[in-house]
């Protein structure tokens, strides 16, 4: 099987149909038999998406008029991709994409000429892309001027942490042993890590493993998570007793940890609109040996599954833009549109006053999002609070991340951490 092939079949069901790249990838890598394909073949997916708005640049400058046929438009990207950043001899490059083509007979000589003309005119044309700002980045127009807006000087680092591929981090399950103990058991092992300076549970591997490959990762022992999503079990005050509700759960990486870090706590209800992606949250308890109330089910319409029982603590883990995560899914500078920003904000106000409704007076709330742009972060708290005069904001004590005009905000690549903002608000009494 030609790899570029099954690549651009990947690419083009994100792409053309807005699958998400992982969606796309995995149906299709399980045709692969050898690792080195599979391998091969999600370097060049996840290759193509970080860098497609300079490709898809450098591609417009390549071609008098656009190519027409997605697949054949992918197949030049690919070829552009391998050229530019991977150790591929060019012919290689040159000659396996052309081939890629298949029955496409017409696009081969077309891909041949913009693969050719790109290796010679290579530093003319490398030099007219990287003068446009948003395709130097290879961020879209709108993301690269949103980021620029808010974070003005920490903007463009903030971009090159989005283009560097992800760390591998490990959450130890500390009803199991100590972080240190992990460590040292990795060690004996001959496996690197280092502990988070940001978060008491995280271990980062220098070098990513396969999830089986991970000592004691089948039973529970560690789990995979960044340390950034890992400060939320411990910025909920959790203490024994209490009832808890996690908003938006799944997969379930927080839903665990709040039972590892606080497994006294009377109840936990893990509610998820997608019944389906609760199956991954279940699996997750499961493999770690704990157990929580899952719920398929709205948090807008808490009328239709709530029991009337106040909450002593909640997590809302806010759907988002996923910002945040563009190194982990690369695909988001693609999928995502700024009109989503604005309909996930209205969502988010609809998710925390319905959550608000739910909480006991005295309790917290602790508000999360995967997100960086501070339309759904901090500007989303700004107007909770202004609507809610019960509601008054616990602030964060930490030396993590920044601190914005409400809650705590973590750009990417900070303490080596995905992006991620936190608030946390306490409902008062009408006499407080």
């Amino acid at each position: 099987m030609n790899t570029r092939s099954l690549a651009a079949d990947i690419l083009v069901q994100t792409l053309q149909d807005g699958k998400s790249l992982t969606a796309a990838m995995e149906p299709a890598l399980t045709n692969l038999p050898e690792s080195s394909d599979r391998a091969f073949v999600q370097a060049l997916c996840y290759g193509v998406m970080r860098w497609y708005w300079r490709l898809d640049r450098l591609l417009s400058l390549l071609t008098r008029k656009p190519i027409k046929d997605e697949r054949v438009r992918v197949l030049a990207l690919l070829g552009l991709y391998q050229l530019q950043f991977m150790r591929v001899k060019p012919h290689a490059a040159v000659g396996e994409t052309v081939a890629a083509a298949g029955t496409r007979t017409w696009a081969k000589p077309l891909l041949n000429g913009v693969l050719r003309t790109y290796q010679r005119e290579r530093e003319s044309l490398d030099k007219q892309v990287i003068e446009h700002g948003p395709s130097a980045h290879a961020h879209p127009v709108w993301l690269y001027e949103r980021l620029e807006k808010d974070w003005s000087a920490d903007a463009l680092a903030l971009m090159h942490q989005n283009n560097e591929p992800p760390p591998l981090t490990l959450r130890v399950n500390r009803l199991k042993h100590s972080r240190e103990a992990y460590l040292a058991r990795l060690e004996a092992q001959k496996i690197a890590a280092t502990a988070s300076v940001a978060c008491d549970s995280a271990i980062t591997l220098e070098n990513p493993l396969p999830v089986e490959a991970i000592p004691g990762f089948s039973t529970g022992d560690v789990s995979v998570q960044d340390a950034a999503a890992q400060l939320a079990a411990g910025l909920l005050n959790l203490e024994q007793g209490q009832r808890v509700l996690d908003l938006c759960a799944a997969p379930g990486g927080k839903t665990a940890h709040i039972l590892e870090r606080c497994p006294d706590i009377s109840e936990l209800v893990a509610v998820d609109i997608s019944g389906e992606r609760l199956i991954r949250v279940q699996e997750n308890l499961d493999r770690i040996g704990l157990a929580a109330t899952l719920l398929a089910a709205d948090a807008i319409q808490p009328s239709e599954w709530w029991d009337q029982r106040p909450y002593d603590r909640i997590l809302v883990d806010a759907p988002c833009s996923a910002t945040g995560a563009i190194r982990r899914h690369p695909d988001i500078k693609v999928l995502r549109k700024p009109s989503d920003i604005q309909e996930l904000s209205q969502t988010q106000q609809l998710i925390l006053k319905s959550a608000w409704s739910m909480l006991a007076e005295g309790g917290q709330l602790l508000y999360a999002t995967c997100s960086v742009l501070r339309a759904e972060n901090e500007e989303t708290i700004a107007r909770f609070l202004r609507d809610h005069g019960d509601a008054r904001e616990i602030p964060l004590d930490t030396d993590w991340g920044i601190a914005v005009s409400h809650g705590r905000q973590i750009l990417t690549g900070m303490a080596n951490m995905d992006g991620f903002y936190y608030a946390r608000l306490e409902k008062i009494g009408a006499d407080a």
